[in-house]
Formats: C-alpha cells, sequence, structure tokens
C-alpha cells in the first residue's frame, strides 16, 4: 500500500512534534510504502535538517507554513470565483456560534468556501496573493458587520481583519500547494495526517477530488492547543511578537480553527485519539463516536528494562535507587507542571518527614529555546526551594545539605532518563495542564509508583496503579506521598502493577500493531483501481495489496456504482453539472495538472 503521510511540524524534521512516532510507524510497517508531505513551522526548523529516513520512504515534500508567499495575478474572473467562495467562509466564521457543534448551516456554507477555494486554488495554481489581498481583507469586513454578527467580530478594526487574513493565507497555504497532481497524493491509497489543523488539508483536498480515505491521528488535539496558545492568559506563540490578540482576532481565528477541526472530523474515514481526554474534545467537536478509535501512542519499553526487571528487595522496596525517603520529579520545568505547587507540598512531606528528599530533574537542554512566559520560572522556582528549605546541617562540623536538588538530564548524578526515574522511590507529577503524560508512562515502565494529579489523560493512563489528587491541591498531593514513602511493600506493589500495565497497553508494538490492522481495514471499504507500472513502462503484478481487487456491494460508498472501486475519471452527467456548485463537480486527475508553487520535492530511496 502507498500512504501518503502528513505532518506539520514535526517528521521528518530533526525538531518537532510526533518525530519518534511518525519515525516508528513508519518503520514498523515496512512492508507499505511511504510518501511524506511534510509542513514546517520556522526557518530553525527547516535549518536542522532532516532525521535519518528508511528505504520505505520513497518521497518526502515539503512546504513553508512562514515566510512570504508566492505571489500569481489572478484574472477578473477568477477574482469573482474567489469572492463567491471567500465570502461564504468569511459569513461562516464571523457568525455567532461558529465554533460550536451542532450548528449545520454554518458548517456546510464553511464546507462550501473551503472547498470552493480548494478547487480555485488547483486551477490557478495558488491562491497566497487573493487571500493577502484588499478584496478578502473587505469580504471578510463585510461578513463582520451583517446583521447578527458575532460580538467580536462586530469589534474588528482594519488592524485586526488584516491580521486575520494574514494568518487564514498562511492556515490555507496547503491548499496552494502542487502536491494534488498524477504524482502526488493522486496515486496514494491512504493519506494519514500525524495531527488535524493544515496537516490535514492536503487530505481533505485528496478525499474530495480523488476519494482517497483520510485517517486523523492526534495524540495532542490541535484546536485544544490552538485555544491555549490563544487565550490572553495562556502560553505565548513564539510565531508572534509576544503580546495576546485582540479579542476580535481571537474570535475569528478561533472560530476558522473549530469549523476546520469539524470539517475535518466529518470528512476522516477513521479517527485515532491518542487517549480518551482527546476522545471527549474531538467529540464536542461533532467528530462521529462510530468512527473514533483510541490508539495509545507507543513507547519503547526496552530501555528502561535494566530498572523495571530490578525487582523488589528484602527490605521490601522497589528495587535500585529505592531509599525509601525520596521523591522524584522529572520533566521541563515550566509552568504548566506546576512545580511552585510541588515545593509547597514538600514543605508539608519535610515537616511530617524530616529525612525526606526532593529531586527535580529537569529533561531540557541547557541551551534549548523557552518560551518567553515562562523564562524566569525556573529561577522562581529555585528562590523559592532555597526560601521553604534553607541549608542544614547535622552538626557545626559538617556542610549544610539542602533536601531539595535540581538537576539537569545528562550530568554524572543522572546520566540517562532510566537513571532518573530510578533515583527514588515514588515519582511526582503534580501538573495542571496535561496532555498525554509520557513521563507517567516511562516511570511506571521502571517500575515506579506514582502520585499524579487529575489532568488530561492521567486516570486513563494510570488506570489504578498509582495515587490521583486533584491538581492545585498542595496538601491533597503531600499526603499522597507521605502515604507511599510510610509503606514500603505497598510501592513495590503497585509498581509492579504500574509496568505490567504500562507493557500491555503504551508499547511500540501494541501502536504497530494497530494501525497495521487500519490501515488494512480503511483499504478493505475503499479499494483503488489502476495498473502500476515500472519504469520501463511494463506492468508490476502484486504491487497493490489484495484488499483493492475485492469486489462487491459491501464496498461501496465512495462513487455510488456499488463496485467499491474509485473511478480515475468520474466525470458526472451534465444534470449533475446543472444543479451542483462548481466546487461539487468533481476533477479529473489530468485537469489537475497545475504549475508548481512553493514547494519542493526531494527523492528518497527511489
Amino acid at each position: 500500500m502507498r500512504v501518503g503521510l502528513l505532518t506539520e511540524g514535526g517528521y521528518p524534521y530533526a525538531t518537532g512534534e510526533a518525530l519518534v512516532w511518525c519515525d516508528r510507524l513508519v518503520r514498523g510497517l515496512d512492508q507499505h510504502e511511504f510518501e511524506i508531505y511534510a509542513l514546517s513551522r520556522s526557518a530553525h526548523q527547516e535549518a536542522a535538517g532532516w532525521t535519518g529516513l528508511p528505504a520505505q520512504v520513497r518521497r518526502v515534500r515539503t512546504a513553508a507554513l512562514w515566510g512570504a508567499p508566492p505571489v500569481r495575478r489572478v484574472g477578473r474572473r477568477q477574482r469573482r470565483r474567489f469572492a463567491e467562495h471567500f465570502a461564504e467562509l468569511a459569513a461562516a466564521i464571523a457568525s455567532p456560534g461558529a465554533g460550536e457543534p451542532g450548528t449545520g448551516h454554518l458548517a456546510d456554507r464553511f464546507a462550501n468556501g473551503l472547498h470552493g477555494l480548494a478547487e480555485l486554488a488547483l486551477d490557478l495554481g495558488g491562491l497566497s496573493a487573493a487571500l493577502r489581498s484588499e478584496d478578502a481583507v473587505r469580504l471578510l469586513e463585510r461578513a463582520c458587520r451583517l446583521p447578527g454578527a458575532a460580538h467580536g467580530a462586530q469589534q474588528a478594526r482594519v488592524a485586526d481583519l488584516l491580521t486575520v487574513t494574514e494568518a487564514l493565507e498562511r492556515a490555507l497555504r496547503p491548499l496552494s500547494l502542487d502536491w494534488y497532481g498524477p504524482f502526488g497524493l493522486a496515486r496514494v491509497d491512504l493519506c494519514h495526517a500525524a495531527s488535524g489543523g493544515a496537516a490535514a488539508l492536503p487530505g481533505l483536498v485528496a478525499e474530495r477530488f480523488f476519494g482517497t480515505p483520510l485517517l486523523v491521528t492526534e495524540y495532542g488535539v490541535r484546536l485544544r492547543e490552538h485555544y491555549l496558545e490563544d487565550h490572553p492568559a495562556g502560553p505565548a506563540d513564539p510565531a508572534r511578537s509576544g503580546a495576546p490578540r485582540p479579542a476580535p482576532v481571537r474570535t475569528l481565528l478561533t472560530a476558522f480553527q473549530g469549523r476546520l477541526a469539524a470539517e475535518v472530523y466529518a470528512r476522516a474515514a477513521l479517527i485515532t485519539p491518542g487517549n480518551t481526554h482527546a476522545r471527549r474534545w474531538q467529540e464536542r467537536c461533532g467528530a462521529d463516536p462510530e468512527r473514533l478509535r483510541t490508539v495509545y501512542p507507543g513507547m519503547d519499553a526496552a530501555r528502561f528494562a535494566e530498572v523495571g526487571e530490578g525487582g523488589e528487595r528484602g527490605d521490601g522496596t522497589a528495587g535500585t535507587g529505592d531509599d525509601g525517603r525520596t521523591l522524584v520529579w522529572v520533566g521541563r520545568v515550566e509552568p504548566p507542571k506546576d512545580v511552585v505547587g510541588l515545593l509547597h507540598a514538600f514543605a508539608e512531606v519535610r515537616r511530617r518527614r524530616p529525612d525526606a528528599r526532593l529531586r527535580i530533574i529537569e529533561t531540557r537542554r541547557a541551551d534549548a529555546p523557552v518560551e518567553p512566559a515562562g523564562e524566569d520560572y525556573p529561577a522562581r522556582c529555585r528562590a523559592l526551594a532555597a526560601h521553604l528549605f534553607p541549608d542544614e546541617a547535622a552538626d557545626a562540623h559538617t556542610v549544610g545539605d539542602n533536601p531539595v536538588s535540581f538537576e539537569r538530564l545528562g550530568e554524572p548524578g543522572v546520566p540517562s532518563l532510566p537513571e532518573a526515574y530510578a533515583a527514588g522511590g515514588v515519582v511526582v507529577l503534580a501538573s495542571v495542564v496535561e496532555g498525554f503524560p509520557v513521563g507517567l508512562v516511562e516511570a511506571m515502565f521502571c517500575g515506579r509508583a506514582t502520585v499524579s494529579t487529575d489532568v488530561g489523560a492521567v486516570c486513563e493512563v494510570i488506570g489504578g496503579t498509582g495515587l490521583v489528587v486533584p491538581a492545585r491541591n498542595p496538601r491533597a498531593l503531600a499526603e499522597a506521598c507521605l502515604a507511599l514513602l510510610r509503606d514500603p511493600a505497598r510501592r513495590a506493589r503497585l509498581g509492579a502493577a504500574a509496568r505490567a500495565r504500562a507493557l500491555e497497553l503504551f508499547t511500540i508494538e501494541q501502536n504497530v500493531a494497530a494501525f497495521r490492522g487500519i490501515y488494512l481495514e480503511l483499504m478493505s471499504h475503499c479499494p483503488v483501481r489502476r495498473e502500476e507500472v515500472g519504469e520501463d513502462g511494463a506492468p508490476l503484478p502484486f504491487a497493490l495489496p489484495a484488499e483493492a481487487h475485492i469486489p462487491g456491494r459491501w464496498t461501496a460508498g465512495r462513487d455510488g456504482d456499488g463496485s467499491g472501486h474509485r473511478s480515475a475519471d468520474p466525470a458526472p452527467s451534465r444534470g449533475a453539472q446543472e444543479h451542483t456548485p462548481g466546487w461539487a463537480v468533481p476533477v479529473s486527475r489530468e485537469a489537475l495538472g497545475v504549475g508548481p508553487a512553493a514547494s519542493h520535492t526531494t527523492e528518497e530511496g527511489v
């Protein structure tokens, strides 16, 4: 099977999101061919280069979501078509409740505008200039001034409208790429978007024009991330100057992101959230529960085997590093992790258990960039620790020592991640915001008892193998830590149960096996009909999986002919053309031979 893997800000770049997960997926499914269509978010990411790619990656095509867009002249007729479709999209995002599910008429208007712009982009070879034009600003302003428009949209000024149109151009830039010709997404059997948002847009175009099934995987819901980034009290967006966006800009862009997420979920053949927390977000955005299938992210358990299999020692403690008095925190010292709350909780632990110690092990490199909102947070945490726990000495002849230590992964005391989790008997997570708690799973692989706050997917991951307390409650966190420090047998029992649960649910093998079955299932319900030929023009036998040749009425639904096959040129009847909008008429592959856009192609393994 030929899979088009769609990514944004991640694989195959050496720095970015979902890098490890995508690499493990591609390497684990080596019986398939992969073509990677990657969107980069910054010049720094492109400068860092790519990670090593396996032989099954046959092609990589990249495009930038940053920088100046290409300029193309738009004729008068095309300007009228653009005005028609963009006005529909603008009206959909300027209306009250545009970001809420259950507003079907707004979803239809958004879909009409989006797919109409996609068709126009294929005809013109790009829409970036039109989306940043004065016409786009005037159309958006008109939608915001209509009676009944959202209150935030009505407050938009010209500067706000310029900001919104610029952001919309960047978000819709994938529509203007040259990825949809006969040597691009038109020839793949499956589009697999590694996230929602802009990464799924090429999959929407391929699903619309070629009937290619779209699989969407979200381990962190893009819409939720957008809400957190754009909230006045949330983390600053590094792509902006650091000042929060005005309320009208947030209103319009939030509505756009919400409508885009709903359209992606409506068009996807299958959606695989990484946990129940993400699944609830997707259902809230209108995703059909019958097309949701939870697939936990796969992690490498082998690297933690030595610590996890250390076993229980004779004194009842949980193996290497468990001295019965040390708490360990591992992660990045930033505001959502609430290290300040952890320090206040440890003050209560220290009051009732004077020999207790806390090791804070930071995984971020010393030269790694820090978000502006959290630049001084590590310094604040160190100052608070020095205030709460002044250096103590056993007598007048010994050097004072602080029960809280700040360390960095890679230093002599903690040279590796397994040794960091092995540094104590109880691993603590005190976050106030969390998606899928990767660090918690790593601690489980190490056979450690854990104390966590009830945020994100923590309860789902723990499943009764650790203690969970409310977030922002230092007293409850301290009580749970003390309960485990006082009971070594319970620590060992919970640690063993946690390791068994992690090995059952969160390994690489489990993740790859799940997607292997999903790929074949989607292919069997959406088979293709085409002849694969080699470089000499001769047919290639067995180039397509057996599922591509399964006939029968049970595979109908994509083209309506009952054969279950997708036609190479599904031209509609004349009557259908007369009563169907232009964007809704399927386009032949030959008609998609548009000029190149702002992207480049690199062949790998060919």
